[in-house]
């Protein structure tokens, strides 16, 4: 089967015959959720059937409790990113009110039509259905009549924490982009396109490319960031600007790229901000020369930061 994408909306509507699968909203693809979807990779390979990953958007906080979208990634994002683990199949799932109300039985039926699961592999504070009645013991008794043994997989922790996709929002609301990305196991990052701004930093010597990105996608807390912005022409460290910029009283978020060592166009391109460590709060300076004078100590932090290893250690990862 050629690795593919499917969108469900709970329907009984035959999918594939088998497979081994793993459940979770899997916002992020953290270093737990490819955990899980290792196992079900491994297992379905083991068992000969289709490694399938069913997850949920929009997420269950939005749909339920009305929260604002701050999605670690969006969609199409996370579907390529499980089928870059090795999932033969993503099942994205219509999230609604009609869906949350079914019973965990009914869901797990609906699931077993579609899809014939010989394993179900969640983590070990999972629930689903009306209530999240379908708790891990509700689900392991389901998997009797339905078909499939329920597998259970220990919580991942990073310096003592268990690593939830909750946890990685607050990391990127204070600021600590380093602390994220050990839980995602890469930078966290935002995507959009390169659009035309004001031309201030051009003109003080230090442009900028005006990054519009979705704004259900979470950016990490306003401040000044070392980063990779990569496209399809490769990849530039860079200084990176979240927030208002309060020196000329800008009007809403922005997320500003000065890329170094770069004179190309990027007006137009799509661009992926890897966001890698945070340099300092956003701050009003008295004028724009004050301004200019940070941002080339920033500068000269950020390539500190985003200079790859060298040398014989480097080589033998010492």
């Amino acid at each position: 089967m050629i690795p593919s994408v499917v969108r469900w909306a709970g329907e009984r509507a035959p999918v594939v015959e088998a497979t081994v699968m793993t459940i979770g909203v899997f916002d992020g693809v953290h270093i737990g959720h490819q955990a899980l979807i290792g196992q079900a990779v491994d297992e379905g390979e083991r068992e000969g059937v289709v490694s399938a990953g069913l997850t949920f958007f929009p997420s269950p906080e939005v749909v339920l409790r009305r929260q604002r979208p701050r999605y670690l990634m969006l969609p199409q994002e996370r579907s390529q990113q499980m089928l870059a683990l090795g999932l033969g199949l993503v099942v994205v799932t219509e999230f609604s009110s009609a869906l949350a109300s079914l019973s965990a039985a009914d869901f797990m039926e609906r699931v077993a039509y579609s899809f014939h699961p010989r394993q179900v592999w969640v983590g070990e504070d999972f629930a689903l259905g009306r209530g999240r009645t379908g708790d891990l013991e509700a689900l392991a008794q389901l998997g009797y009549k339905l078909g499939y043994r329920l597998r259970v997989l220990a919580r991942r922790r990073v310096g003592g924490e268990v690593v939830s996709s909750t946890l990685i929002r607050r990391c990127l609301e204070s600021g600590d982009v380093a602390k994220a990305a050990s839980m995602l196991g890469r930078p966290h990052s935002v995507s959009g396109r390169v659009v035309s701004g004001d031309a201030r930093g051009r003109d003080l010597g230090i442009p900028t490319a005006n990054v519009d990105y979705d704004q259900r996608k979470h950016l990490p807390a306003d401040g000044v960031y070392a980063a990779m912005v990569v496209n399809r022409g490769g990849s530039w460290p860079a200084v990176v600007n979240v927030g208002v910029r309060p020196t000329f009283a800008a009007v809403g978020r922005t997320l500003e790229a000065h890329l170094l060592d770069f004179g190309g166009d990027l007006y137009g391109e799509e661009v992926r901000v890897d966001f890698v460590a945070r340099l300092r709060a956003e701050t009003r300076f008295a004028s724009p020369a004050e301004l200019v004078e940070q941002v080339g100590r920033d500068v000269e932090r950020a390539r500190e930061l985003l200079q790859p290893p060298t040398g014989v250690e480097a080589v033998r990862g010492v």
